[in-house]
């Protein structure tokens, strides 16, 4: 058995959080990817106010939202709403504008189209009281509920219930916004601020959902429809989270865009992933966790029911400064694995599908940021300096990709989708591993610029947000399919053996988000993924026992997802 330490729990732990909550921090997409659909024609509005510090944050956001809209396969142009054209709504099946910054001067043109079309217009939190700078217009009248100003955090940001609207109810779920309060810097990490409206005519407005301010007990609209107008009163894709708001916007963009729900009896679809499989996996875990796959018994009808399952196997493992070898360094190639191998063939005859993960998974010699062993650090992106690694040419990446296909193909193997460590890579590296899988699994980094300027505090500042899908993309930002995981993974604290894994995430809250999911998005996909070293025995510096058993967690887990009416796939097929 391999030493505790040994294990990659940093992966587990960068996984499970990435895309929950949005961070602000790094940058690069900058012309659209040619966005060659089949599905709807949308226009996307953003601002972008030239010389402000957040000048780019509505592309990103604007970038988010395309990427929602890339799960109908939908054609989208992203356009800076500075640079609005009279007559652009009528020219798209729907429109959105998201207002990111507070007072961006709108064009009159954009006011007077959303006035008179009668194609969808959906308008996003800020700015919405300049409508009435058109003459002789009168917004409440026109949509049936009125604009009472904006609002934000109240009184003591350290209070036990933070005095701001923070919960939208929607089909009954309660889906809270994030906020976080650091008492240290005294800073307030959320996005509190909401369009404060009420509706003055129900026969013209439809109050689709409310958000509730906790700490006093009110409640305000938070998504209204007027006609072919919604309004939404605040910016969902910052900060976003399993149990959030987010997901009521995926699954209003259904109605947004006319295309109703799915047919009634639809399969609800889940996906359950074996992650960081490499050379040195124990055998006899891989094979204990694809027995429990293939002697599966659903839940709901008791039938013996084998169940589809993927592995994300990286094909090359590297520990290259002997960090868990006794100081030597050690390179296995997957051909010479021939233990982990015999597990691997057992595996994809019972029906798992192998999915690329990265080539090695960490970065040459170097700690990235941990010990630059397989499985524990980055691989496409230096994350030590938040920005793209030295060799960021696409050339560069088309080499990595093409040694980690040649890799599997030496061993016998071919992977159908790939997945990156981490969920993070470059512009670049993202682009190669749509040209050479197309298909992906995974959460991604969203950058609003080609060229990253991540560690500036300038106007020209880049930004990248993490974000996760409850439904499959059929094309994202960067011409990829895209596969959602969006529940997280099974953690347990062990930080007396390994300070990185210090986080504690239990079977009970991944059924948690996929029951949400399931409630409150029509077409939602749930999918998760597991680790094989959980099986592995720990204990305590004392020798006293964990107390885990991740085995009978991760049965319980599969049991209470099927439960909800899911049905566990092959995603090769989703």
């Amino acid at each position: 058995m391999r030493p505790s330490r040994q294990m990659p729990h940093r992966t587990a732990v960068r996984s499970l959080l990435l895309g929950w909550v949005l961070l602000l921090c790094v940058a690069a997409v900058g012309q659209s990817p040619a966005y060659a659909q089949t599905g709807p024609s949308t226009l996307v509005l953003y601002d972008a106010p030239q010389g402000k510090p957040y000048q780019k944050l509505g592309r990103a956001y604007a970038i988010m939202l395309a990427n929602l809209l890339g799960h109908w396969d939908a054609r989208v142009a992203l356009v800076p709403v500075d640079q609005y054209v009279a007559g652009s709504i009528d020219a798209h099946q729907a429109t959105f504008y998201l207002g990111s910054h507070y007072d961006n001067p709108l064009p009159e043109a954009l006011l007077r189209d959303v006035d008179r079309s009668t194609r969808p217009v959906v308008w996003f939190k800020y700015n919405f009281w300049q409508m009435n700078r058109i003459q002789g217009f009168d917004a409440t009248t026109r949509f049936g509920f009125r604009f009472l100003g904006n609002r934000g955090l109240q009184g003591d940001p350290a209070a036990t219930a933070p005095d701001f609207f923070d919960t939208v109810v929607y089909r009954a779920q309660r889906l809270r916004k994030y906020y976080a309060w650091d008492a240290a810097s005294l800073r307030v990490f959320a996005d509190p601020d909401i369009g404060l409206t009420e509706v003055v005519d129900a026969a013209k407005a439809q109050l689709i959902a409310p958000i509730a301010n906790t700490a006093l007990g009110t409640e305000a609209p938070y998504v209204l429809r007027s006609g072919n107008f919604w309004y939404v009163a605040d910016m969902p894709f910052s900060y976003i989270g399993p149990r959030d708001r987010y997901l009521v916007i995926a699954d209003l963009l259904h109605d947004m865009l006319g295309l109703g729900s799915p047919p009634a009896g639809s399969t609800r679809s889940a996906l359950v992933r074996l992650e960081d499989v490499s050379a040195l996996t124990e055998p006899a875990h891989l094979r204990t966790l694809t027995d429990l796959m293939r002697n599966w018994r659903d839940p709901v009808s008791g039938a013996a029911t084998p169940l589809p399952f993927s592995i994300a196997l990286i094909p090359r493992y590297r520990d290259p400064l002997g960090v868990y070898n006794g100081g030597v360094a050690q390179d296995v190639r997957l051909r010479n694995a021939t233990g982990l191998r015999s597990a691997l063939d057992e595996a994809l005859a019972r029906g798992g599908r192998l999915v690329m993960h990265g080539y090695t998974h960490q970065t040459s010699n170097v700690r990235n940021p941990w010990t630059a062993v397989s499985g524990d650090d980055f691989e496409f992106w230096d994350i030590v300096r938040n920005q793209p690694l030295p060799k960021d040419a696409l050339r560069d990446w088309r080499s990595v990709f093409d040694s980690g296909v040649k890799e599997l193909s030496s061993a016998g193997y071919t992977a159908f989708a790939f997945e990156t460590p981490h969920y993070q890579a470059s512009p670049n590296a993202y682009r190669v591993s749509a040209e050479k899988f197309g298909t992906v699994y995974e959460r991604a980094v969203y950058y609003t610029s080609d060229a990253p300027k991540l560690n500036v505090d300038t106007a020209d500042r880049d930004f990248a947000v993490g974000q996760f899908f409850p439904y499959p993309i059929r094309r994202d930002w960067y011409g990829r399919k895209v596969l959602p995981e969006n529940l997280g993974n099974i953690e347990y604290d062990i930080r007396e053996i390994d300070p990185s894994s210090s986080i504690r995430y239990t079977w009970q809250d991944i059924a948690l988000n996929a029951r949400i999911l399931n409630a409150v998005v029509r077409d939602g996909v749930a999918s998760f993924f597991f680790h094989p070293f959980w099986l592995e025995t720990l204990a305590r510096p004392d020798g006293t026992s964990y107390g885990y058993d991740a085995l009978a967690d991760l049965r319980q887990l599969l049991d209470s997802i099927a439960g909800l009416g899911f049905r566990f796939i092959d995603p090769k097929g989703l």
